[in-house]
């Protein structure tokens, strides 16, 4: 089993009052999930298929596998998504995410990572509220469906805010990246809000994270009460296969037809340095004077 030294969920208010900045880091494996906490992880958000459209449920078996490899208690939570595509999910699927819940909350997850659309685009409160409250205890994370939603940023996580379960949320500002242009004023605003609402879900800022683009996005949002951020780390790494039949492949097609995705133990480390440089950095200024 690895051993960590930081574990702790970090707060969304304001003040440096935190150890560290938490970095969630989505694996879908158990090399991954070792690559990601040698790294510098304090969370791992566990899916299957990452590769492919986001990430939908794992295995029981996989979630057993990653628990038994990570730091004993090192938070794991589990996406909850029976299928890529839309978020709109018909009665049979919100049967499946209910019992998925049952499953992994039985196994011993800290959470579980899930969203749900109405037809208009408009956060399915109802719907979520049900799969919440089978998820109690756990933490419960509301996705980057709110990212899709038809609702602006501010109006979607406060109806998802009215779900006292829900822990916190995943955006990235509803661009396609957290880091662009687009986004930063919206995550500036709900950020802001949300650290004066303290019943309100916490913000865990994601898409497009690297040590590239994230020294810019704490400079950014650091003062708004940015204290979490989530990466995958990951691509596609090359096969081992010596056979590969011509012409033949699975349907995924491209790069994945013949290739594995890992999360990089090095792309996780650079992150993490710069995480933690911006922080000190940060705390120290804002020390009194």
């Amino acid at each position: 089993m690895l051993t960590t030294s930081n574990t702790d969920d970090a707060t969304t208010s304001t003040s440096p009052t935190t150890e560290r900045i938490t970095i969630e880091v989505c694996v879908d494996s158990v090399e991954s999930a070792i690559a990601a906490v040698r790294g510098g992880a304090d969370r791992l958000e566990l899916c299957g298929n990452l590769g492919l459209g986001g990430g939908t449920t794992p295995s029981i078996g996989l979630f057993k596998a990653v628990r038994e490899a990570a730091p004993q208690g090192l938070p794991i939570m589990v996406m909850i998504r029976p299928r890529t595509g839309d978020f709109l999910y018909t009665d049979a699927e919100h049967r499946v995410m209910r019992e998925d819940i049952k499953v992994f909350k039985e196994a011993g997850a800290d959470g579980v990572v899930l969203g749900i659309l109405q037809k208009d685009g408009k956060i399915d409160v109802a719907r979520t509220k049900a799969l919440a409250e089978e998820a109690a205890p756990m933490q419960v994370c509301f996705h980057r469906a709110i990212d899709m939603s038809s609702q602006d940023l501010l109006s979607a996580h406060l109806d998802i805010s009215s779900i006292p379960q829900v822990t916190r949320i995943l955006t990235s500002g509803q661009a396609m990246t957290a880091p662009s242009p687009s986004a930063l004023p919206h995550l500036r605003l709900l950020l802001r809000t949300a650290s004066r609402m303290p019943s309100a879900a916490k913000v865990l800022v994601g898409s497009g994270v690297n040590a590239q683009t994230v020294g810019s996005l704490l400079a950014e949002l650091l003062p708004c009460g940015l204290r979490e951020v989530h990466l995958s780390a990951g691509g596609w790494m090359p096969s081992e296969m010596e056979f590969r039949r011509e012409g033949m492949g699975m349907g995924v097609g491209g790069e994945g037809e013949w290739a594995i995705w890992r999360t990089s133990e090095q792309k996780v480390r650079a992150v993490r340095e710069l995480v933690d440089k911006a922080w000190l950095e940060y705390v120290e200024r804002e020390k009194p004077q």
